[in-house]
């Protein structure tokens, strides 16, 4: 059976938590739309098809074999694919911006920029927050690819404001961001959230700021 990985796009993670609110409070209409959207989704929808065959090709050939190991790193989502087969990904973390597909395919997030490593998983100050804190690390201006050494729950005491050229890297880690206001992304480009548990938002300050201009953005989380 061909490992189910869930994608979602931040604006249906929005809807369904706060669909009582309704449409209203919401501005979904964003600037730059791409001039063509259905060759982006039919971009999309060949790329899941031809990644999902070659992991039921490869489970048939090996469905004898005591050795599985690449067909366990093939789980049927294309971006998954592009960089899990390669062992030595945690050493090239950065490649995963150029896995991207779909609307968000040209967000480079930060690659080129420094790691910065979330060691502190508390958020006492939206203010000033400490250094080797998330909330830290998401308003600096330069590129950073952010990265978490270990399992991390992080209860957040406000919403989370993104600044550009940010990439949360939860791979090999399990990492939770709950409670606050979650991600605010608005006026920014280029981020991208992979393998990051986003739940338990509660709404704070104004929610049709979220997304609100914003463009590049891959955002991949798991729910």
């Amino acid at each position: 059976m061909v490992q189910r990985t869930c994608i979602v796009v931040i604006i249906s993670l929005i809807l369904s938590s706060f669909s009582y609110l309704g449409a209203a409070y919401l501005n979904l209409t964003l600037p730059g739309q791409h001039p063509f959207p259905e060759q982006v989704v039919h971009d999309v929808h060949r790329k899941v098809n031809a990644s999902i065959a070659r992991r039921e090709m490869l489970q048939t050939s090996l469905r004898d074999q005591s050795s599985s190991t690449y067909s366990s790193c093939l789980t049927g989502n294309p971006i998954d694919d592009c960089w899990k087969c390669d062992p030595d990904w945690p050493n090239n973390r950065q490649r995963l911006a150029d896995c991207a597909i779909g609307f968000g395919q040209y967000a480079v997030g930060g690659k080129g920029g420094k790691y910065y490593i979330v060691t502190d998983s508390s958020d006492d100050d939206a203010v000033n927050p400490k250094p080797g804190t998330l909330r830290y690390a998401v308003i600096q201006t330069e590129p950073l690819w952010i990265v978490f050494p270990q399992n991390m729950l992080i209860k957040l005491s406000q919403e989370l404001i993104f600044n550009s050229y940010k990439t949360l890297d939860g791979r090999g880690a399990n990492v939770h961001i709950v409670g606050g206001g979650c991600i605010t992304l608005q006026y920014i480009s280029n981020v991208i959230i992979h393998n990051i548990h986003i739940h338990h938002c509660h709404v704070s300050g104004t929610l049709y700021n979220i997304l609100y201009s914003s463009t590049y953005l891959l955002v991949l989380l798991l729910v």
